[in-house]
């Protein structure tokens, strides 16, 4: 009897255990259904918000172009009729801002801080329609209009701005679905960028110039667009380039791998501004003339490829640009310093010869040290 009675309760905690565990497992089955369809929703407001961001910078290049190259024209179709030189300068102005911007927002993956500069831009631009309504000769209808425009432009920027801003709080940035489509992201800007591949021979040991190229904070005396290098340490440095409209842009970068006096290599961190790769080597060249640098660099330009389009339509080739800058590198390691002719470096027309003095040209080329003589003469 008593053998009975702890079997039927042993049997009927069994079938409680049961229900339990089964229980337990729909719960989990449901919560883990529940949390992907929400990093899924998540991930689908995130490609939307961003593509209507990456439509806001392209509506900003489009705008600055026009604002830039017809401004007299965009200012009577907007219902402005002063032609004066203060209006094609204020609207030049805004299409550098709009040109800017829009850079900003097509560089990045998540373009938080280029949306919300867009939506001060937006009020700049309201609070200057607004004044010109009080002129008597502008067509207040058409400014109205544009008006109008305006604000519903300042109603997108805004709404992307706060969407975008929740994201990199936390709220639908950080699951890990998200941060792996970022980095697939960058990977994929970089592999669509420009590729360049150059190669110089240079007159020292391997050793030195490995060791020059080596500190990092050395680039910018032969790489015309680098501004500066700062080594933080652990293999991390910062880097500061030109961009369009005399502006800057910045970004972290780690090096990857490094052999002594054979190979350096870098690439930027997630998110940067300027995704960035690079590979340098260093072998003997043929015939104990010194080293051969065989350089390899892949970057997606700010605005991508409209940008780079711009910027081969202005004499920009990348292919140039590195071969200019192996050919200074080459002169720094073999005479100290880079040699520009007059004609380099005096601006106008100028006959083109050798300085008279090299004393007076320095790394880079130093204007003012020539036209400073040039004056005492």
């Amino acid at each position: 009897m008593t053998i009975a009675t702890e079997q039927s309760r042993r049997s009927e905690q069994s079938r409680q255990y049961g229900g339990w565990a089964a229980d337990r497992r729909v719960s989990y089955q449901g919560s883990s259904r529940n949390r992907r369809w929400t990093d899924e929703q998540f991930g689908q407001q995130d490609e939307k918000t961003e593509r209507v961001a990456r439509g806001l910078g392209w509506f900003s290049v489009a705008l600055g172009l026009a604002e830039i190259g017809i401004p007299r024209s965009l200012a009577r179709f907007i219902g402005i009729n002063d032609e004066s030189d203060e209006t094609r300068n204020t609207l030049f102005a805004l299409g550098l801002r709009e040109l800017t911007s829009g850079i900003g927002i097509l560089s990045r993956s998540r373009p938080t801080g280029w949306v919300w500069s867009r939506v001060g831009g937006d009020i700049m631009d309201l609070a200057l329609l607004g004044k010109a309504m009080g002129q008597d000769e502008n067509d207040r209808g058409r400014l109205t209009a544009a008006s109008a425009a305006v604000l519903g432009v300042t109603v997108v920027d805004f709404l992307t701005g706060q969407q975008l801003s929740r994201g990199t709080n936390g709220s639908s940035g950080q699951n890990g679905s998200t941060r792996m489509a970022g980095t697939a992201s960058q990977q994929k800007q970089q592999q669509q960028g420009i590729h360049v591949v150059q190669a110089i021979t240079i007159n020292r040991p391997r050793n030195e110039v490995y060791g020059f190229w080596h500190n990092f904070e050395n680039l910018p005396r032969f790489m015309a667009h680098l501004e500066s290098v700062e080594v933080s340490g652990e293999g991390r440095s910062h880097w500061t380039a030109k961009a369009p409209a005399g502006t800057t842009v910045e970004w972290d970068a780690e090096t990857i791998d490094d052999r002594p006096n054979e190979l350096i290599a870098w690439r930027s961190l997630e998110d940067a501004t300027v995704p960035n790769s690079g590979t340098v080597r260093f072998t003997d060249a043929p015939g104990d003339r010194g080293t051969e640098v065989h350089v390899e660099l892949r970057y997606q330009p700010p605005g991508g490829k409209l940008a780079s389009l711009i910027a081969k339509l202005f004499g920009e080739e990348p292919d140039q640009q590195v071969k200019g800058d192996l050919r200074r590198f080459k002169q720094v390691m073999e005479t100290g310093e880079v040699v520009h002719s007059d004609a380099s470096i005096h601006e106008g027309t100028y006959p083109a010869q050798p300085p008279k003095d090299l004393s007076d040209v320095e790394l880079l080329g130093n204007r003012q040290a020539v036209a400073s003589k040039g004056g005492a003469s």
